[in-house]
């Protein structure tokens, strides 16, 4: 039986150091603060939340593009198991060949300077992946027709395609290498609801094709619900939810995620007006509330909850949450 390849984060925490200003004193944005969690080989993991919860760079961490502070990342595969944190140069080009990232914007993530087909060999070319440029070429073809691109198009610049059509060059760019841990950073927001849905596609098609193993980060839970099969749920730097898919839109725990359940749009008129709004502002990172983050905000707090942290916990098979009031 193999090992299967896997992403295990420990008490992982990324802080940065504020300076200070005229209006007040720096000190230490946590942005993301001891997050623990396991992505499965093979599967689509969901990593969801406001915006400045953390999820990007929890992501980038995962791929050490973000310092880690504490704790540590293991990727662990059939035939090697590497410590994140503590890469060595030689170990850190072969960690990039097996693990890459969608950009969330399509317009500046590609080069307006170079053609598709430059673009998508350029990581070919950099990791020195292919001996000649006729293996270049190949490869760059094959994972071109995967993402829906033909030959004309690789001899095109950026600026003559549409969104969708750009965010598929940056898949087979991140893909051309065949990695196997992908990080896709909201590589849907920016596109309309129905390129949204082809892209979707695409990339479960692929994971299927190339046995990837993604984490998907957005803010959209309806967007997740059609491809994760589990989803972890973020505020203010940590994990306050985390389910298998279907669990969590069919039977929510923590205040947070029914806030985030309610506000998808229904096209059912009794539903409309009832998404359950959140008081105030998402607090700072600089500043974070004592006891449970998300209480400032929580229309079920108690006066334990701005003392005590609550405990994280399994309520079912693979359902955790840290709440007080989760039953």
């Amino acid at each position: 039986m193999t090992v299967q390849s896997h992403i295990q984060v420990n008490r992982l925490s990324v802080h940065y150091g504020v300076g200070g200003n005229l209006f007040g004193k720096g000190g230490v944005l946590k942005a993301v603060d001891d997050i623990s969690l396991e992505i499965p080989r093979g599967s689509f993991f969901g990593l969801v939340g406001e915006s400045g919860s953390g999820k990007t760079t929890l992501g980038r961490a995962i791929l050490k593009a973000a310092p880690i502070s504490e704790g540590e990342v293991y990727y662990k595969d059939e035939d090697v198991d590497y410590d994140v944190g503590k890469l060595s140069k030689s170990e850190l080009k072969d960690y990039r060949k097996r693990t890459q990232l969608i950009f969330q914007d399509p317009y500046a993530a590609l080069s307006p300077r170079m053609t598709v087909r430059d673009i998508i060999a350029e990581p070919l070319e950099v990791m020195k992946l292919t001996k000649n440029r006729a293996e270049t070429d190949e490869r760059v073809r094959e994972i071109a027709a995967k993402c829906r691109l033909n030959l004309e198009h690789l001899r095109r610049f950026p600026h003559a395609f549409s969104g969708g059509q750009r965010q598929r060059i940056s898949i087979a760019r991140a893909l051309v290498c065949q990695p196997k841990f992908l990080v896709a950073d909201e590589s849907v927001a920016a596109l309309d609801v129905s390129i949204q849905a082809d892209i979707l596609n695409l990339l479960k098609s692929l994971q299927k094709e190339m046995d990837i193993t993604f984490l998907f980060i957005s803010h959209d839970l309806s967007v997740v619900a059609h491809t994760c099969d589990v989803v972890a749920v973020m505020y203010l730097g940590a994990i306050v939810e985390m389910a298998p898919s279907r669990e969590l839109f069919t039977a929510p725990k923590h205040p947070y995620t029914k806030a985030l359940l309610s506000a998808i749009p229904s096209l059912d008129p009794d539903d409309r007006g009832k998404a359950q709004k959140l008081e105030g502002e998402i607090p700072s990172p600089l500043n974070k509330p004592s006891g449970c983050r998300f209480h400032t905000r929580c229309p079920m707090a108690a006066a334990r909850c701005s003392v005590d942290a609550p405990v994280w916990r399994e309520h079912s098979p693979s359902h955790f949450t840290a709440c007080h009031f989760a039953e």
